[in-house]
């Protein structure tokens, strides 16, 4: 598959942000970042440079900005990403997106780049990896996944990695981990902080 490889580029981007931030204890997505009054909000901005159309997928509307949001209601007392890949499917009529995040903000075009030049037509995902694991809040998810992710739902199964062992999925090994740091914690979410302002 050919790909278009500068920004914007030709796939939909959607942020994940409909978890439940049980570790941070407080909602991350909410969280003052960068310039940005939210988390969110910062992701937003830098992902509508980088792609033609960004979508935020979330249970309900709680940002005080702009964007077109995928209401992950079917599910609302589940905070698993399996309802939100559901949702976002049924939502949009895309054979593929790139899905990232709300809670990795360091991740760049190059990262991107590298797993959009893996995705072929064959595949059902190409999923970023490094030394310490697979991340599957980033990269791409094909079409080809949604019935697997209903059935996922009705036996309440929400392993990604499992899903991802046994789709054709890609793999793209990155050897530095900085760009695919998470805001788990309130002392990750303070090093991010002071690292964005550096």
């Amino acid at each position: 598959m050919m790909h278009e490889l500068k920004p914007p580029y030709d796939i939909t981007c959607v942020i994940f942000a409909g978890g439940k931030s049980s570790r941070m204890g407080q909602d991350k997505s909410l969280l003052p970042f960068g310039d940005c009054e939210t988390l969110a909000e910062y992701q937003y901005e830098r992902l509508s440079k980088l792609f033609k159309k960004v979508y935020i997928s979330t249970k309900e509307e709680k940002f005080g900005f702009d964007a077109p949001l995928i209401y992950d209601t079917d599910h609302r007392a589940l905070y698993a990403p399996t309802a939100g890949f559901q949702a976002l499917f049924k939502t949009l009529d895309e054979a593929r997106v790139f899905v990232i995040s709300v809670d990795t903000p360091f991740i760049t075009a190059q990262e991107i780049e590298a797993l959009l030049n893996a995705d072929r037509e064959t595949l059902d995902a190409v999923i970023a990896r490094t030394p310490s694991g697979q991340h599957p809040l980033c990269g791409i998810y094909h079409r080809s996944l949604l019935p697997t992710f209903e059935k996922m739902l009705q036996e309440q199964n929400h392993r990604l990695g499992q899903l991802l062992k046994e789709a054709d999925t890609e793999y793209v090994l990155f050897e530095d981990e900085a760009p695919f740091t998470n805001l788990n914690h309130p002392e990750e979410y303070q090093q991010a902080l002071s690292r964005s302002r550096g």
